[in-house]
């Protein structure tokens, strides 16, 4: 017999907000007797919970980023919502992460607003803890949607579910609250993470970001294996807005998922040629809020360039991952690549036998994540040049196979997943970072 539940009891985002009741189950075990809580408590569950700062604290919240507002795709894009003020024409709304480590918490709260897209770039150790703190600001745009947020590892093979972050599982965070996420990766590798509550829609909405594990042996290698030693490294985080998704949540409608499309292909946050914008200069010590590019007020909210400059010679490792909805293929042109690792896992077969394989294009269905390195071939003075501030370069592209993913470029300068590779005689420094 089947019993029909009456219709106010509870709606669909409701019943997903659900998922962060499981944090109301701390208060009710602090009402149990001592005894109980004895019985109750896992074991352990006082040392992984020890207090110590996080060695990383994000925020969770709304914001607006930039796409070039031509050509138009009416009414949703530009989305007149949108601030725009002079030289920074803000047009696409996001639900996003930000890095405040560090911050105060005053300048924590100011943050409320000021999401990026993609989420921070982090990376861990192999076998070492690593706390991350999640705090949920709240949607200052839609203040009427109370949902919490959770950071999910996509692929951690070692998560237990209290910090896996899968909220029917684990814990999600309501909104000014705080949950400290507890890692320690065995498996070095690349990886993503994302928001897992509503996923389609917070994913899409921009709650995503890379993370990747460095191997004991030796942080120069992608993994634990000599083979893999890199001089450069760069992460390619392919992710997609479909404009309408983002000017419905904007304007309090629900879009019909099931006419989902690509409006635009982002590399790391940004189209093309954006994608060969300088990287944000991180937060001001004052104000907290990110420091846009050089030039580039517009990218205030897109830190992540994707240019990638090495000098002749270089091993180059690119740190692939897809967390759109479509299959995507990247191509490197004129230069192949090995693909050393693919979801996290390294390419080796029984008894170490090298699986590894050359190509010069990766395909990547949604979830997947690929390691490739390259060796920058020498500089040719005859070949195609060209000159910027580090010095005269031959250029190569990196791109989407599908036409309209990669260079959808008209007289406005419309593009989408594509950079290039720059190959200098020298004088390029070392990084001080991934991207950098």
């Amino acid at each position: 017999m089947t019993r029909k539940l009456p219709p106010h009891m509870i709606s669909r985002r409701g019943f997903l907000r659900l998922a962060g009741g499981t944090l109301g189950a701390g208060a009710m075990a602090a009402a149990l007797s001592g005894s109980m809580r004895s019985v109750l408590a896992p074991v352990g569950l006082a040392h992984a919970q020890a207090p110590r700062p996080p060695d990383l604290h994000f925020a969770s919240t709304d914001g607006w980023i930039y796409l070039p507002p031509t050509p138009a795709i009416p009414p949703y894009h530009p989305d007149p919502l949108g601030p725009d003020a002079t030289g920074k024409p803000l047009n696409t709304y996001i639900f996003g992460f930000r890095n405040v480590t560090g911050l105060s918490p005053a300048l924590v709260a100011a943050q409320k607003m000021k999401a990026q897209h993609v989420a921070p770039l982090f990376w861990v150790n192999q076998d070492a803890e690593f706390h991350v703190m999640l705090e949920n600001l709240g949607l200052q745009i839609r203040p009427d949607l109370v949902d919490p947020h959770t950071i999910h590892w996509h692929g951690f093979r070692d998560a237990i579910p209290y910090f896996d972050g899968e909220p029917h599982g684990s814990l999600s965070v309501p909104i000014n609250k705080t949950f400290t996420y507890v890692y320690r990766p065995h498996e070095p590798g690349t990886y993503m993470y994302h928001c897992h509550v509503e996923d389609v829609e917070h994913v899409h909405q921009g709650m995503t970001g890379l993370v990747f594990v460095r191997p004991a042996s030796n942080p120069n290698w992608a993994y634990d294996d000599i083979s893999t030693a890199f001089d450069r490294e760069f992460a390619m985080l392919l992710t997609e807005v479909w404009a309408e998704a983002h000017w419905a949540d904007a304007h309090i409608q629900l879009p019909e998922w099931s006419d989902y499309h690509v409006d635009f292909g982002l590399l790391n946050g940004r189209v093309y040629p954006d994608t060969l914008a300088p990287n944000g200069g991180g937060n001001d010590p004052v104000t907290g809020d990110l420091i846009p590019p050089e030039g580039r007020p517009e990218l205030q909210y897109q830190p992540y360039s994707s240019l990638i400059r090495c000098n002749a010679g270089d091993e180059v490792l690119l740190r692939f991952a897809n967390l759109g909805f479509t299959p995507q293929t990247m191509t490197l042109t004129g230069i192949k690549m090995r693909v050393v690792g693919e979801d996290a896992t390294p390419r080796r077969g029984r008894g170490g036998v090298d699986t590894s394989y050359w190509t010069s294009s990766i395909s990547m269905y949604p979830g997947a994540s690929y390691d490739a390195i390259f060796t920058a071939p020498a500089f040719d003075a005859l070949a195609p040049t060209a000159t910027d501030g580090v010095g005269t370069y031959n250029p190569y592209l990196l791109y989407n196979r599908s036409y309209v993913r990669s260079n959808k470029l008209d007289p406005s300068g419309y593009g989408g997943q594509m950079t290039e590779v720059r190959v200098y005689a020298g004088g390029v420094p070392a990084q001080t970072g991934p991207n950098t």
